[in-house]
């Protein structure tokens, strides 16, 4: 018996999470509202293992304060759905994964705030692109309890988009022992470090 690769596998999770969770309006109309039991915590199924519920970031108040209705006028639906909704691509499809540069600055997709340094990405295999540390002050750090584990939600510290998560104690041989686990599409990338030198964005 020959099993999907691991690529494959996650597609098929991300799919049907998406599918489970997201239903069309002309159908949640005709579904009763069903009162969860209060002893059991209501998941989606799978649904929460591509998105994130921190709480304490959107409590937050960011130097950037654009509504809802301004972030839908400049960002497209996928990137309002991760950087506004705390959404999550599906794995090895997003256009940083596999890019790799010498010298440039990652910036924030939703503001263009400098995030990460070209030299701060490396290959980690997990499906979005990884990086061992951020600038300084770039990137703040909230509890996400979503699974019923603790996980850490990066943002951007500026506008407060969601980025990913950071993982610690990987083994990966990187300076910091760290993996930020970042959607593709809350980033852009300048080639030039002017942003960072500047400090402007």
């Amino acid at each position: 018996m020959r099993f999907s690769s691991f690529p494959n596998l996650l597609r098929s999770l991300y799919t049907f999470s998406n599918f489970t969770r997201v239903r069309p309006a002309a159908y949640q109309s005709l579904q009763y509202n069903r009162t969860p039991l209060r002893s059991m915590p209501t998941i989606p199924f799978l649904g929460s293992l591509f998105g994130s519920s921190s709480s304490s970031s959107s409590n937050m108040s960011y130097p950037d304060q654009r509504s809802s209705d301004e972030w839908r006028a400049v960002l497209s639906k996928e990137q309002f759905r991760v950087l506004r909704q705390k959404g999550t691509e599906a794995p090895f499809s997003g256009k940083y994964d596999k890019f790799f540069s010498d010298a440039g600055v990652y910036t924030c997709a939703g503001c263009d705030a400098p995030l990460y340094k070209a030299n701060h990405k490396f290959k980690s295999g997990c499906g979005w692109p990884a990086y061992f540390d951020s600038i300084p002050g770039a990137v703040t750090r909230h509890e996400d309890s979503t699974l019923g584990m603790l996980r850490i939600e990066i943002c951007c510290a500026n506008c407060g988009g969601h980025l990913g998560h950071v993982f610690k104690g990987e083994g990966y041989p990187t300076p910091t022992d760290e993996r930020h686990c970042v959607n593709s599409v809350s980033l852009n990338f300048s080639p030039e470090d002017k942003p960072v030198q500047e400090g402007s964005k």
